[in-house]
């Protein structure tokens, strides 16, 4: 397929790589994003993508805790102007009440009736009222013996860029001291899973690969090659046990002592982590790049209609 300058572009922003690597790349997966990237990375030429760190979309997320149970729900707005305009942090503060007693998930809560309508109105009356596109995005639920949360970046109490959601088991006092640090510690870090066993097989062999291809490549180059058995052996499982500790949360060095991980720091602790939710205003939504005059043209504008 042809490749074009925007697909280009787009992977020079993924990936970090120089435009003649990313046009390269493309040319040689036939256009495929995904095994660009992957192209790139076997040859050292990128950094390991994470689509979701393309955060761009405005809001808020609303968190909120009771008896065993929490939920994180996502409001997107335009422009950040809005996310501070304390009608749309009520209305945030409402849908998450409504999300924490009564809906399982985001279409149900969309369904559920706050103050005699459903959600889904609500949020339609909302965008007359406010002047901008409002977006119910994402609902997350986390239950368990006990389970904390965390607002990074808080606008308000309950709401802000990042909420976190961490259930644990263990004596109550003791998984409440320590679980508000394990939920700084994955507003920080964005864990991809708990643990190992609940990595995404798919993500787990494609890194395998990667891995396997990049190592193969290099040895292939080096002056003094090493032998098969070893890159086999050792240097690859080396790589795929460095990814998984990356990418867990329980294998992760925890950021108040990274001396230990999670997991350990968990068990020094008395609790265990049974899961954890971590949503981030807009991750994953691209957005059209306009200077700051412009928003506040935007804004003006949308204020005096």
């Amino acid at each position: 397929m042809a490749i074009t300058a925007a697909m280009v572009k787009e992977l020079r922003e993924t990936t970090g790589a120089g435009m003649m690597d990313a046009k390269k790349a493309l040319t040689e997966t036939n256009g495929d994003m995904e095994a660009a990237v992957d192209w790139l990375r076997t040859k050292g030429l990128a950094k390991a993508a994470k689509k979701a760190d393309r955060i761009a979309a405005e809001g808020l997320v609303g968190v909120q805790v009771t008896d065993g149970r929490g939920v994180a729900v996502e409001l997107n707005s335009e422009t950040d102007f809005v996310a501070k305009n304390a009608d749309f942090q009520q209305l945030v503060r409402e849908i998450t009440n409504v999300a924490l007693t009564t809906a399982d998930d985001v279409e149900v809560l969309r369904a559920t009736h706050l103050n005699g309508k459903p959600v889904s109105e609500v949020v339609t009356d909302a965008i007359a009222r406010i002047g901008e596109n409002l977006t119910l995005r994402r609902m997350h639920v986390l239950e368990g013996d006990t389970v904390v949360s965390y607002v990074h970046n808080a606008a308000t109490e309950g709401m802000g860029k990042i909420g976190v959601l961490v259930a644990l088991k263990g004596p109550a006092d003791k998984a409440q001291a320590i679980g508000k640090q394990f939920a700084m510690h994955i507003a920080a870090t964005n864990p991809v899973s708990l643990s190992e066993a609940t990595l995404d097989p798919a993500l787990l062999a494609r890194e395998l690969e990667v891995q396997t291809a990049k190592a193969l490549e290099e040895n292939a180059s080096s002056a003094k090659p090493k032998p098969e058995a070893v890159i086999q052996n050792n240097i690859i499982p080396g790589r795929m046990k460095k990814f998984v500790a990356e990418n867990t949360l329980l294998g992760q060095p925890f950021v108040i002592n990274p001396d230990v991980t999670v997991e350990q720091a968990a068990k020094e602790a008395g609790v265990e982590i049974t899961g954890f939710a971590r949503v981030a205003v807009g991750e994953g939504i691209e957005k059209k790049e306009e200077d700051f005059a412009a928003e506040v043209a935007k804004s003006l504008s949308s204020a005096s209609s």
